[in-house]
């Protein structure tokens, strides 16, 4: 009898990895390794965790609630 193999392990990531693969490869990357995959996602996922945060204190400083794109832009300069 076969053994069963271990589940795999499943990310908590809310960045997909195929588009961000499909964009390492239109920039050049013709092999790209999971765990580089991985590394650029988290890298990706800590940026716009920062800039969000960073553009509610923006908002809350204005008054508002809704978080603008104008909000983003300052955030991230």
């Amino acid at each position: 009898m076969a053994k069963k193999k271990a589940p795999a392990k499943k990310s908590e990531s809310y960045i997909a990895k195929a588009p961000i693969r499909r964009l390492m490869k239109k920039e050049g990357a013709d092999l790209v390794a999971a765990d580089a995959l991985d590394k650029l996602i988290g890298f990706l996922e800590k940026a716009a965790a920062d800039a969000t945060k960073d553009a509610i204190k923006i908002t809350k400083a204005d008054k508002r609630k809704r978080v603008t794109a104008a909000d983003i832009r300052k955030a991230t300069r």
